[in-house]
């Protein structure tokens, strides 16, 4: 007995001795962790932002106070605008560019269709330089498709990727922040949670609002927003083990009727109405020991987005009025600013090579023709602005509704598959437009547009279009466009029209004649496509024209015969502008020839030249323009009266009316400056602005017209329309012409 207790108190020293090794390991892996380091008491706390369209600024707000308050979150959940301000929060957007970013969304960015005019097809954007609407509707043996949606959405896709930092491909549980996005599949009527994928795509599939934005295919379901399923996804913040639920709930109160007035309106009505019931029992799973926030948003509308910033100090307060209960999961300052520290430290992307690219479920379009579209390449590694700007010219290319991308993981390959979802309202597409003028002087003229194009009727892309216009000019084109290899490159193009179209003459600003005239056209063109930036034409051109006095005296009659002018063509252009209305940067110029030859069919010798070439350059709000057009025959044989330049009118030698200079050559040079003096909800803004002028237009028709050097200048205010630019302006010219003119359409 005494051996044993003898053995028991040697080893105490030992014991004393190991314990003390322990603590002071334990002590040191302590000191050794990262301040910010989690203590194992404290729970993990999920922040749920449940959806409320463009009331969701005000989720800004509450991360506003629990930065604060210091209270960091281990995860977050988040619908339609709750997913927005999650997903940034989540990878890193620090709180202040959040709402900035936030500020710069807008109704009518919600409501732009097109990619970044520059990356375009070229083909397309000559429509920009027609009277035609955006409205693209579908026309087949079904009858009229439209669109299942408004707009597409991928104008605000970019705009999302720009608010969150996460760009690329993710795995949601890999950001600084583990984020679940929730949107609802259209075709089940269930909610879909989202936990990979490129984060802006995740972003605008939950929120988008049936019958506005078009729904979104992802891993093969059509998903919409998520506020139809589940507004306030607290089950999903369970699912990811959250102790502790801070809920934000933006509220699902019916709109008065006087805000009843828009489709935002009427739509977002119906997400409300759909979905109190699922925010109803999200409510009633919370805990005891679970925040609810609830900002009072009484006097703000879900649909107003211009002023969404508006709410962020509805939600601070909000939240100020729980900061007791919130506090008690507050940390140090050292604790929090580690936390903080991580949380906008975000993991690079995945940027490995990749084995293949994949274009899975077309067709009609011919993958190989869009994988050229894209610079990205297999073999190499990842470049995410190389990727963005890809998936931007997918879409610029008109054929389809909404472009993504996916990596996976296969054995022994990474690939990249593009989700590009062909237009369900295609392929064949009917677009209508609409052209008027006033000179206020008793002259107003109208036009009426159709465009019809059949696109995809063969595999390298062949595409047969039709135009049709009544009106002041009322004739009927069509060209077949046939690409000779896959992708930008070589095609020839057969077409041939009809007009019918009056041309007035002018003695200074009088109209002395009008004739009516009847050209038709057929002709072959052999091109070259340089991608987006422009192309070439070169090709043979066989014309019948002929004239009659309409009004004038009869001194002014011509022979009212038909006329052959038949002759090379050649036609190159570049196109880099933004906007061909109100451009705010960019480039675009063009140069054509046309020589009509007897030994070519033609019935006289000429040969005419032209080039027009634009620079647009901005300093904020103020845009300046420099112009310049300048036309000549080429050679000593004269034009013939239809093929002279005519020229006049607003911004084309202001103050005099428009076509009033007719002559052999011109040469011409203008500066305009406007200015964005208002922005409107689903306009681009009102302009105003003014231009400086100088021309001469030389060998009139009619003889001792205006020739020298003419000078002239206007002021104008323009809108740029859904139906094309809206133009008012006056224009004075140095010999004391004056003008005012209405333009709806390009003048």
């Amino acid at each position: 007995m005494k051996k044993a207790v003898r053995r028991r108190r040697a080893l105490l020293p030992r014991t004393a001795l190991l314990a003390a090794l322990v603590a002071a390991a334990t002590q040191s892996q302590a000191q050794a962790q990262p301040a910010g380091a989690a203590e194992p008491a404290r729970p993990k706390v999920c922040l749920v932002l449940s959806g409320g369209g463009a009331r969701g600024a005000a989720h800004v707000g509450v991360l506003k106070v629990l930065q604060e308050l210091r209270v960091p979150v281990d995860c977050i959940t988040g619908t339609s605008m709750g997913s927005i301000v999650g997903a940034a929060y989540a990878s890193g957007t620090p709180v202040g560019e959040m709402e900035e970013v936030l500020g710069q969304l807008s109704t009518r960015l919600l409501f732009q269709e097109k990619p970044p005019r520059e990356e375009r097809a070229v083909r397309l954007k000559r429509d920009d330089t027609t009277n035609l609407a955006p409205l693209e509707m579908g026309l087949d043996g079904r009858g009229l498709q439209l669109p299942q949606g408004l707009v597409s959405g991928v104008q605000l896709e970019t705009v999302l990727r720009d608010l969150a930092k996460a760009r690329g491909f993710y795995r949601f549980d890999d950001l600084p922040i583990p984020f679940r996005a929730v949107a609802t599949d259209l075709v089940t009527g269930k909610p879909v949670v989202l936990a990979r994928g490129e984060l802006a795509a995740a972003m605008r599939a939950s929120m988008s609002v049936p019958g506005v934005l078009q729904p979104v295919r992802l891993d093969d379901k059509l998903l919409v927003d998520g506020g139809l399923t589940n507004n306030l996804p607290v089950d999903v913040a369970r699912a990811m083990g959250a102790d502790v639920v801070i809920a934000v709930n933006l509220g699902t109160p019916l709109s008065k009727p006087e805000e009843l007035h828009s489709v935002l309106g009427v739509t977002g009505q119906m997400v409300n109405i759909l979905t109190e019931q699922n925010v109803r029992a999200s409510l009633e799973s919370l805990h005891p020991e679970d925040i609810l926030v609830i900002p009072r948003l009484d006097n703000f509308s879900a649909a107003d987005f211009d002023h969404m910033t508006e709410t962020v100090p509805v939600g601070e307060a909000a939240t100020r009025l729980v900061a007791d209960r919130l506090a008690r999961y507050s940390v140090s300052p050292e604790a929090y600013a580690a936390w903080e520290a991580r949380r906008v430290k975000l993991k690079p992307p995945d940027n490995r090579p990749i084995d293949e690219i994949r274009f899975d479920n077309l067709k009609r379009v011919n993958p190989l023709i869009a994988k050229g579209e894209m610079e990205t390449e297999a073999g190499q590694p990842i470049e995410q602005p190389v990727l963005d700007k890809d998936m931007q010219r997918l879409f610029g290319t008109g054929d389809f509704e909404h472009v993504s991308y996916r990596l996976l993981e296969e054995p022994g390959k990474r690939i990249l598959a593009v989700d590009a979802v062909e237009k369900a309202w295609g392929p064949d597409y009917l677009r209508l437009g609409l052209g008027l003028s006033s000179d206020f002087k008793g002259d107003a003229f109208f036009n009426l547009l159709a465009s019809y194009r059949m696109t995809w009727l063969n595999r390298l892309g062949g595409e047969w279009r039709w135009d049709a216009q009544v009106g002041r000019a009322s004739g009927i084109s069509t060209e077949f466009y046939q690409p000779l290899q896959r992708g930008p490159g070589l095609f020839i193009a057969p077409k041939a029209e009809y007009w019918r179209r009056t041309i007035d003459v002018f003695q200074g600003n009088q109209r002395v004649a009008s004739y009516d005239t009847n050209e038709g056209r057929v002709g072959l063109d052999l091109g070259a496509q340089f991608t987006r930036y422009g192309e070439t034409r070169f090709g043979y051109l066989f014309t019948r024209t002929s004239a009659a006095l309409d009004t004038g005296l009869p001194v002014l009659a011509v022979d009212s015969s038909y006329v052959t002018q038949a002759g090379w063509s050649w036609r190159s252009l570049v196109d880099q502008l933004d906007n061909v209305n109100f451009p705010r940067k960019g480039y675009g110029a063009s140069l054509e020839f046309f020589g009509a030859r007897k030994s070519l069919g033609s019935d006289l010798d000429f040969t005419r030249g032209e080039f027009s070439g634009v620079y647009v350059h901005s300093f904020g709000e103020h845009t300046f323009q420099v112009a310049a057009r300048a036309g000549a025959r080429i050679g000593s044989d004269p034009l013939p009266p239809g093929r002279q330049f005519q020229w006049g009118g607003l911004l084309q030698q202001s103050g005099y009316p428009t076509g009033a200079l007719m002559g052999q050559d011109l040469r011409f040079g203008r500066v305009v400056y406007y200015n964005r003096v208002r922005r409107w909800a689903l306009l681009d803004g009102v302009y105003a602005g003014g231009s400086l002028e100088v021309g001469r237009v030389d060998k009139p028709l009619v003889p001792n017209n205006q020739q020298g050097t003419l000078y002239s200048g206007a002021l104008f205010l323009g809108v740029d329309t859904p139906v094309g630019p809206l133009y008012l302006g006056w224009g004075h010219a140095s010999r004391g012409f004056n003008a005012w003119y209405l333009f709806l359409g390009r003048p």
